[in-house]
């Protein structure tokens, strides 16, 4: 029986801050696009993106060969089939393309994913545009992770991992500009106000949302101070999983990885000039946001004010 979904071809997805909401957000993709069937799965995205993270929601207890604090697994589990017992060898194999590819050859990992498939094994494939020429074969299920997370079930008409990559590459700029943005005004605003206030993910920018009640610093003071520490051209950098340094300030962060090296690559940093109020959630929403036409995105995001949901 063919478990596959044929009538999806591609859905779009914010791509959260913070490892937790990754996890969430991986999980929920597993449980809506991945089927038993499935055996070659294509990962997509630079390094710090979160790929890792959306790995691990979408395969719980997976052994990945590289993880975060740069530990590499050897040898390579999908290298080593022969000489494992059969029983007990791996259902599902990770690696990544781009690191592996500096001790194996292409070809080489090219062979071992396709005899892993031929076993009826599963593979998660990092970077999996670079070893796509070499399998031809495309993935069964394909994730971009870049300003939004792209889930893609693939036909003979595409997309092919180039399209993703494209596509996610060119947003990824975006997402790390935004957060260390966002970071720089967590600075700026009291510790009373950063304890209660939440997150919230956007187009080229972000919402922090405060609920019941509105603060009381101004916004306007806000965004020059922000434009300021991004003038200085501070380095950003990461201390641990829940801290970042801007400059020699330390600051809490839930992604720690998700950012631009030095604050003057945040371009264009705008906020929107009010609060605005969602009767839904009961929080008031800061909007910030950055890149080009900043002024045209905010406006957007402002006159949804006038529609149902907003006040």
């Amino acid at each position: 029986m063919n478990y596959s979904k044929p009538t999806h071809i591609l859905s779009s997805y914010y791509a959260p801050r913070g490892a937790h909401r990754m996890y969430a957000l991986g999980q929920q993709l597993a449980q809506l696009y991945l089927s038993p069937s499935d055996k070659l799965i294509g990962i997509i995205g630079e390094a710090g993106s979160g790929k890792s993270a959306l790995i691990r929601g979408m395969f719980p207890g997976l052994e990945l060969t590289n993880d975060d604090n740069g530990v590499y697994i050897r040898p390579l589990p999908i290298l080593e089939q022969e000489r494992s017992f059969a029983f007990f060898s791996p259902h599902t194999y990770h690696l990544d393309i781009r690191f592996e590819n500096g001790f194996t050859q292409m070809t080489e990992l090219a062979d071992a994913i396709s005899e892993a498939l031929n076993k009826g094994r599963r593979v998660v494939v990092e970077h999996f545009d670079l070893i796509y020429p070499l399998l031809g074969a495309n993935a069964n299920l394909l994730i971009g992770v870049g300003e939004q997370v792209l889930a893609a079930r693939p036909n003979v008409f595409g997309p092919d991992p180039e399209e993703i990559k494209a596509a996610v590459y060119t947003s990824l700029p975006y997402r790390l500009m935004a957060h260390t943005a966002e970071d720089i005004c967590g600075m700026f605003i009291s510790d009373e106000d950063n304890e209660r206030c939440g997150h919230a993910d956007l187009r080229h920018g972000f919402a922090i949302t405060f609920p019941e009640t509105k603060p009381s610093f101004d916004i306007a003071e806000l965004e020059k101070k922000v434009n300021e520490v991004i003038a200085q051209d501070l380095p950003v950098t990461y201390v641990d999983d829940h801290h970042i340094s801007i400059g020699d300030s330390v600051q809490i962060c839930d992604g720690p990885r998700v950012h631009v090296h030095r604050t003057g690559q945040v371009e264009n940093f705008r906020l929107l000039d009010h609060f605005i109020y969602d009767r839904f959630t009961r929080s008031y929403l800061l909007v910030g946001c950055v890149g080009e036409k900043t002024d045209e995105l905010l406006e957007k995001m402002d006159n949804r004010r006038q529609m149902p949901g907003w006040v």
